[in-house]
């Protein structure tokens, strides 16, 4: 498994994923999207997995403060320009990925 979590310090389910992983002997790379964000690539692949309207955190402080829902934008580019519009953790496994704490999901990567 080769697998990454995006997310940020003080993102709580960022934190449990971590200790998900680490708890299971599980090696991981962590990326702080505070830090560097998402490449197109890599927001390219886990838009495939898990839809676009997924990653938007509309609950998030950033998305009320940038008055996104109403404005006409390209969601993509607002996402790379900004990653803490991101809803974290995203865990990415090669192609697979899921947004959110998922062991269920996660469990069944092999």
């Amino acid at each position: 498994m080769n697998i990454q979590i995006f997310g940020t310090p003080k993102c709580q389910d960022t934190r449990k994923a971590q200790r998900y992983f680490k708890e299971r002997g599980i090696r991981f790379q962590y990326i702080d999207v505070t830090v560097k964000g998402l490449s197109k690539g890599e927001l390219a692949s886990v838009k495939v997995s898990v839809g676009i309207d997924n990653l938007i955190n509309k609950e998030g402080k950033q998305y009320a403060r940038r008055n996104l829902a109403y404005l006409t934008h390209n969601v993509e580019e607002e996402l790379l320009d900004d990653p803490l519009l991101l809803k974290t953790p995203i865990v990415r496994n090669g192609n697979k990925a899921t947004v959110g704490y998922q062991p269920e999901v996660w469990k069944e990567w092999k």
